[in-house]
């Protein structure tokens, strides 16, 4: 095949990888805000897109990150492309403190207690709630009858507290990313435009004095 991998990856190296990437984190965010600094569209467009998706990772929506964020910098007329990227500041190693912070923020303003320890209830109250989605879906095509307790308890303790917890985090996240990426994204810019117009100046001297020769 055209697109195989020279060199196939263990499982154990993917899930390594997941973890702690060829090359580490600060590779992979260079790589990002390498990308945010060439993006079309003014620096306050492509901070409401930073802003969404700095929001978004503090959210519980996984798997579904990149459609919320992109839905939210569209209803913000940012930068859809730099919501995305912005998502890349969610990874294994911040996902665990982004849980517990929102969790335990959520559980306060709504005022309720965390059930188990915060380990427990994102870890085993997942791994329970997935089971039961899987026993629900086996039951479709048998005799068995469909379990809900375990997803209740997860909605209850991690999901809807989580969901909750997030908008503030989130939110603050977000404003600081939003009011450091502006000066940022404006002054790369402006060192780009000097570039190119230097360039451009460049190439007609060039031309110029050609013609001046002939």
């Amino acid at each position: 095949m055209v697109f195989k991998r020279r060199d196939p990856r263990s499982i154990l190296r993917i899930v390594g990888e997941a973890f702690w990437p060829r090359g580490g984190w600060m590779r992979g965010f260079q790589y990002v805000r390498h990308r945010m600094h060439r993006l079309p569209g003014t620096p306050e467009q492509i901070a409401r897109g930073v802003f969404a998706g700095a929001f978004t990772i503090f959210t519980p929506f996984f798997g579904l990150h990149f459609f919320v964020a992109a839905a939210l910098a569209r209803m913000m007329h940012g930068s859809i492309l730099a919501a995305l990227l912005a998502t890349f500041l969610g990874n294994p190693l911040t996902y665990v403190p982004i849980a517990i912070i929102s969790l335990q923020i959520g559980h306060w303003m709504l005022g309720t207690d965390m059930r188990g320890e915060v380990d427990d209830s994102i870890f085993s109250k997942f791994a329970a709630a997935a089971g039961d989605l899987w026993h629900n879906f086996k039951a479709m095509f048998t005799d068995e009858r469909a379990h809900w307790g375990d997803l209740h308890r997860f909605y209850d303790d991690v999901f809807f507290p989580w969901m909750i917890g997030a908008i503030i985090p989130g939110v603050i996240c977000g404003v600081i990313c939003y009011y450091i990426s502006v000066p940022v994204i404006r002054a790369y810019q402006k060192r780009r435009t000097a570039r190119l117009q230097k360039k451009m100046q460049k190439l007609r001297d060039q031309a110029g004095a050609a013609a001046a020769k002939h």
